[in-house]
């Protein structure tokens, strides 16, 4: 983005702060619709490459977060000795009878496609900050 109300970088040198055209790369990932609505995706350092597949942890938290017997759920991105990366879940569940992993994952196998197919590990909760956000550095 840019524009007269940017930042402009840290004092005194302007470390940080946008390039010499004025741009400051917000670290998001967006695209623009036929209407020109933005649509943001995902944050650009969540990214998951998996097989040299871009996986936007969003699109699985979404997913996760439609089953009935989930709360809450944060998809971080782990090492893979075959992939490289692979997305990883962790999910809050309901109060009640928990789901399984594996009904978690065939949950998600009718709505993403394979290689966005996390694996899946319960806890009782997730970190947050005092904001709300999830805290994924945490989780790593």
């Amino acid at each position: 983005m840019r524009g007269p109300n940017l930042f402009q970088g840290y004092w005194p040198d302007g470390h940080d702060g946008p390039d010499a055209d004025g741009w400051w790369p917000t670290g998001d990932v967006a695209y623009a619709d036929g209407d020109g609505d933005l649509h943001l995706v995902d944050r650009l350092g969540e990214l998951i490459l998996v097989n040299g597949f871009n996986v936007y942890p969003a699109e699985i938290e979404r997913v996760l977060g439609a089953h009935p017997s989930v709360v809450e759920a944060a998809v971080v991105a782990v090492d893979d000795p075959e992939s490289g990366q692979r997305p990883h879940a962790y999910v809050v569940a309901a109060a009640g009878p928990a789901p399984s992993a594996t009904e978690l994952q065939v949950f998600c196998a009718v709505r993403l496609a394979r290689f966005k197919l996390p694996t899946v590990e319960f806890v009782s909760e997730l970190p947050h900050s005092v904001i709300g956000k999830v805290r994924k550095r945490e989780l790593r």
